[in-house]
Formats: C-alpha cells, structure tokens, sequence
C-alpha cells in the first residue's frame, strides 16, 4: 500500500481529532491539574504555549496519522480494528515508551499516567476514525 491510497481527510481528521483531545485532556476540566502536579508546575509557573508551539504540535499529530493510517491501510480494515490497532500502539508503545522515560527521569507514576492516558485514547481515536472512514 502507498500513500496514494490513503482518505487523505481521514487522515486530517484523525490528526485534528489528537489535537483536539489535548486541548480537553489537559485542561482543568480533565487532568490539567494532574498534569501540573506531576511536573511540578503551579498554575502560576506553568509553560505557556505559543502559536508556534500549537502548529508543531499539529504537525506531530499529523506525522502519527499518517504513520498510523499506514499502518491500517488494508481494504480489510473497519473501526474496530482501527480502534484496536489505535490501543495497541497507544498503551503498548507510546505510554510504555513514557513509562520506560519516567523511570530513568524520576517522574511520579501520575506523570505516565496523564501522559500515557492521552496518547492511548488519541491513538484509540485516529485508529477509529482511519479505519471507519475508509
């Protein structure tokens, strides 16, 4: 399979959907305030981004979109499988490769938690969007 074969807007989709979800994610609405304790940050010293941070961050997103639809770009491919796949290289690389990270940083477990939670629910997200939407 190529890149030729590829729904181009699933692919924008499943990218935005990632964005999207890190905005909420950590928010104080979700788990900003965990993320904060985790990294030591009061709400007074927290980083603050920039439209340059946010464009990259888009950028990132779209890198793991394509990289996944590559990954799911099979005729045989549905939603659940998207879904499935999504988990699986969420929690089973990314938020183990976070966990393997913190452990050498010192990092409290909340840190891979925060961190590995979002990026396990973002890929489950761009995995159900590419394989639903082929």
């Amino acid at each position: 399979m190529t890149l030729t074969t590829l729904n181009l807007w699933a692919v924008l989709a499943a990218a935005l959907s990632a964005f999207l979800l890190g905005g909420l994610w950590y928010s104080p609405a979700l788990f900003g305030s965990a993320w904060l304790r985790a990294n030591n940050f009061s709400p007074g010293n927290a980083p603050t981004a920039s439209a340059k941070t946010f464009a990259i961050s888009f950028a990132i997103s779209l890198v793991m979109s394509i990289n996944l639809a590559m990954f799911l770009n099979d005729p045989k491919t549905d939603l659940a499988w998207g879904a499935t796949a999504g988990f699986l290289a969420g929690f089973g690389w990314a938020a183990m490769g976070i966990g393997i990270v913190a452990m050498f940083e010192q990092r409290p477990w909340l840190y891979v938690f925060v961190n590995g939670g979002y990026l396990t629910i973002a890929l489950v997200i761009m995995g159900a969007i590419l394989g639903g939407w082929r």
